[in-house]
């Protein structure tokens, strides 16, 4: 996983990530982010183009993580729940 976001921050303008996300309180939603920085070993932080701006992901939060072309996506993403 870290792979994929770490290929995804260095082909920024290529690359965005998609990925399922469990906040705190359990809710699943999928998210659309263009990855910026890795913030320690547990989280990063990334552009989430659903809701326009930055925000801190946890590693062990998200699932079926997978890269896909950036091209395909024009911000505000849906976000679905």
């Amino acid at each position: 996983m870290r792979q994929l976001i770490f290929r995804a921050m260095h082909q920024s303008d290529d690359l965005v990530v998609m990925f399922d996300y469990t906040d705190a309180k359990g809710a699943v939603s999928h998210r659309v982010v263009s990855p910026i920085r890795f913030l320690g070993q547990d989280r990063f932080l990334a552009l989430c183009l659903s809701r326009e701006e930055p925000r801190q992901f946890y590693l062990e939060r998200c699932q079926n993580v997978r890269l896909a072309p950036a091209a395909e996506f024009v911000m505000p993403v849906a976000m679905a729940c």
